[in-house]
């Protein structure tokens, strides 16, 4: 049976539109962030040192960890415009504080500032995958997440950018960046308002048995296909960590000035952001039509297995610097494209569940793992090793990644895909 032509315009016309809006959406959302993520690292490093950046990942996966029942909770009873709308509100509010406790100079506020900006970060990017995974159709995330992906990549680039030009050119300061990222997320908060009212946060209902058939938390164990999903995110979130470790210690060798050293990050996320932009709208659909998404999960673990090997023998910023694109820049665009195709054959409630405790908990534990590590390597134990000699971690790390990426894969096609085929 051929299908109708005005039915299969007026569905591309929406997919289409929906991908404009969610394009948007996430780069305001990001652009927003990308003002105070320079400035949070910038002022722990002045006021606390890169030795105890440890301490403050651990420190903030016990405060998300305190968090996820309450997000879980306020998802169940409210609706997700209102849980959105909520949060970006207590968001401008709590930067605004912020940025009169920051005038004192103290060590605390600065820590407090790094955990709120990490809290900040997965919950708003959570909250907006949610919303795209529930108002997206299978055969339209394949279609349109890089696009849509490529907004927030955008934001980043110009955020970084952004950041990095009001320290250049306006009598700003490091701190006063955070009411420009407050400005912002008011704007995104008029456009949540206006995709509310359109009807925008209407489920796509899935079709055929869901992959996942139960909530909460236990998901995660009782169903394979979600527990590697899992495994193979919180593989690349165990590597985050000692990445970032040698990123900082080799900027604080390098900077000795607050301002000077904010200006760097910005730029240098700016720079990354261009950089995945190009691999998302370059690389990303060329390997998803060719390939497959399992082919662009396998891309990260590559290359930053390349960088990490690279900073070893030649531990310079340029080389820490590349060694953090290949982390993150793959992260935020191939990687993150892949990701979230896997979640769409999972029924929407459980959706947002799942990523919620893998996203904002699962991602938190492993960080703690992480830094574990690095303070029972660097610190704690007689070994004592340097910044390079950390990069044996992450070149184990990528190990298992591929090894969990290569199990997903036949997991995938052994269940994911039972419902298309039924």
């Amino acid at each position: 049976m051929q299908s109708d032509p005005a039915s299969s315009a007026a569905a591309q016309a929406g997919l289409a539109k929906r991908s404009v809006i969610l394009f948007l959406n996430f780069f305001l959302i990001i652009l927003a962030y990308y003002q105070v993520k320079s400035a949070s690292r910038s002022l722990l490093i002045e006021y606390w040192g890169s030795d105890n950046f440890p301490y403050v990942w651990i420190f903030s996966a016990l405060v998300l960890g305190s968090l996820i029942g309450f997000y879980n909770r306020m998802v169940e009873r409210y609706s997700r415009l209102n849980v959105v709308l909520g949060c970006i509100l207590l968001f401008i509010g709590v930067l605004i504080v912020f940025r009169l406790a920051l005038q004192t100079g103290s060590a605390a506020a600065a820590v407090a500032f790094y955990i709120f900006i990490d809290v900040f970060s997965v919950i708003l990017v959570e909250q907006f995958w949610s919303l795209a995974n529930t108002v997206t159709e299978a055969e339209g995330g394949k279609k349109s997440y890089w696009f849509v992906g490529t907004g927030g990549l955008l934001g980043g680039a110009l955020g970084g950018g952004l950041a990095a030009l009001l320290l250049e050119v306006t009598p700003m300061r490091t701190p006063d960046l955070l009411l420009s990222c407050a400005a912002l997320l008011g704007v995104t908060l008029l456009l949540n308002l206006a995709m509310g009212r359109t009807g925008f946060f209407e489920e796509v209902k899935t079709k055929g048995k869901p992959v996942v058939e139960e909530g909460g938390w236990k998901i995660l164990f009782r169903n394979r296909y979600i527990l590697l999903i899992a495994a193979s995110l919180l593989c690349a979130q165990l590597a985050q960590p000692v990445v970032e470790y040698q990123f900082i210690k080799t900027i604080e060798a390098t900077y000795e000035g607050l301002d000077e050293r904010t200006q760097f990050i910005s730029s240098f996320f700016g720079v990354l952001g261009i950089v995945s932009i190009a691999v998302n709208l370059v690389v990303t659909p060329i390997v998803h039509r060719y390939l497959g998404i399992f082919a662009g999960l396998a891309v990260q673990p590559f290359i930053l297995s390349v960088a990490a090997f690279g900073f070893m023998l030649q531990p310079t910023l340029m080389v820490a610097s590349v060694m953090k694109i290949a982390d993150r820049g793959l992260s935020y665009s191939i990687a993150r494209a892949s990701k979230e195709q896997l979640y769409i054959p999972v029924d929407p409630v459980q959706t947002y569940q799942a990523k919620a405790w893998i996203d904002m908990l699962g991602y938190r534990l492993f960080k703690v793992l992480g830094a574990a590590l690095i303070l029972l390597l660097v610190q704690w134990l007689p070994v004592g090793l340097t910044a390079p000699q950390m990069s044996w971690l992450t070149l184990a790390i990528c190990a298992a990644w591929f090894l969990v990426i290569a199990m997903l894969s036949r997991e995938y096609n052994a269940f994911a895909l039972k419902p298309a085929m039924a």
